[in-house]
């Protein structure tokens, strides 16, 4: 049997037809500025988030870090959610590349209200800090891949402009956001100054993110860019990829929810299998977390392990919090495939 493996999004590869479009893509030297077929996302991403300009970079981490080392100055703040990729999974990437400092907002989903901003907001002193840069996340991947609702975003934001700051969105999955809740990418990217967005998380491409914003500052996002080594040549090989996953993958996103919830539901019928308290209802989008009961007769690092030996790859996010990931590489057919396997690791 096929290995399923719900480690990530990241983990697909791509389809025949991507490969095609990647084979067949018209090249030039982008460092040079001159790769046609990176030149093209960069246009249709820009567009498609309702921006002026957008910049191709290898990663979604260099996204984020070359949109703050653009908008900040060493001794700078970001505030930000304390479950964020930019805090947790980034290296310390603001630190390290920029010289600046994260305060945090906590909640149990990833999301936080207008009033959480003011009371973070540094006074205009010399001793402190300079609160610089709000950085949301959406979906938010630490809390289960939760949606931020426009509405809500719309306020949080004012509140950070109020107080003089920029703001950016870790977009990764703006993707899944967007066929979760019906809005368009341009509607949430209107409340940000750069958005970043992946294409190998849910898209399914190789590699690859962009970054979106007004033209002065996408110029610095390309000289952080080549400052952090991500100037890539024939770059248009992947952003065909990119591309055909644009024209082609964003719609079928839905199926990896549905996807996401069947396995939820199934999980939770297991004897000892807890739905994760961040996911009440279920999965909003493509990442299920589930938690082991404190009688179980395994952990996560275990569940992991012997899951493995049955061909269904997890990863344990802690002693008893679980984390899968559904994505096009995984078929409908699947789900109970997975449910069965984690049935009988746990008795």
């Amino acid at each position: 049997m096929p290995i399923i493996d719900l480690r990530s999004d990241t983990v697909t590869r791509p389809t025949k037809a991507m490969m095609h479009a990647m084979t067949t893509a018209e090249l030039g030297d982008d460092v040079l500025g001159d790769d046609p077929t990176v030149i093209a996302l960069q246009e249709k991403f820009a567009a498609l988030l309702g921006k002026e300009a957008a910049c191709f970079v290898p990663s979604g981490t260099m996204a984020n870090q070359a949109a703050i080392r653009a908008q900040t100055e060493p001794g700078d703040e970001i505030i930000c959610h304390d479950g964020s990729h930019i805090l947790h999974y980034e290296g310390g990437g603001p630190a390290a590349l920029s010289g600046c400092m994260c305060r945090t907002i906590s909640s149990p989903d990833g999301l936080f209200d207008e009033d959480a901003i003011e009371p973070l907001i540094r006074p205009g002193d010399a001793h402190f800090s300079r609160s610089r840069l709000l950085s949301l996340e959406n979906t938010h991947n630490r809390n289960g891949g939760t949606v931020w609702p426009l509405e809500q975003i719309a306020r949080v934001t004012a509140k950070a402009r109020s107080f003089g700051l920029r703001t950016h969105l870790d977009g990764a999955r703006i993707w899944n956001a967007c066929a979760a809740s019906g809005v368009k990418p341009a509607e949430y990217a209107k409340h940000f100054d750069t958005v970043s967005a992946c294409f190998s998380k849910g898209l399914g491409c190789p590699i690859g993110s962009a970054v979106a914003g007004d033209r002065e500052t996408i110029r610095k996002v390309l000289r952080a860019r080549k400052l952090f080594g991500g100037a890539m040549r024939q770059a248009g090989l992947i952003a065909a990829a990119a591309i055909y996953a644009l024209d082609h993958h964003r719609d079928r996103l839905s199926e990896d929810h549905a996807n996401a919830r069947m396995l939820a539901d199934g999980l939770a019928k297991i004897p000892g299998v807890l739905r994760d308290p961040s996911q009440p209802n279920g999965p909003q989008t493509n990442i299920v977390f589930f938690e082991l009961a404190p009688d179980a007769r395994v952990n996560g690092p275990q569940l992991q392990e012997r899951l493995a030996k049955e061909g269904v790859l997890v990863l344990a996010g802690g002693p008893r919090r679980v984390r899968a990931v559904l994505h096009l590489d995984v078929p409908r057919e699947a789900i109970a495939a997975a449910v069965d396997a984690v049935r009988r690791v746990m008795a």
